[in-house]
């Protein structure tokens, strides 16, 4: 896999990690009352969605300095 494919992946699989952790803490307000324990398990998943994510951003700012280091950097890639 090239750089250029890996930071298109990490890009989609962030955007989606994004997106579940929101989508779950939506979920939270709108379950009304619930079990404590229940409530507890999706706020800590989204949690961790957001920690993966926060993994990604970092993964993803190190493949675009792979790029620019190569001088190959285009504006897909900006």
């Amino acid at each position: 896999m090239s750089i250029h494919e890996e930071l298109r992946q990490v890009e989609e699989d962030l955007a989606r990690l994004r997106s579940e952790a929101s989508d779950l803490r939506e979920q939270v307000g709108e379950i009304g009352p619930t079990d404590a324990a229940e409530r507890s398990a999706m706020i800590a998943m989204a949690d961790q969605q957001e920690a993966l994510a926060d993994e990604l951003e970092e993964r993803r700012e190190n493949l675009r300095k792979r790029i620019a280091g190569t001088g190959r950097v285009n504006a897909q890639d900006s």
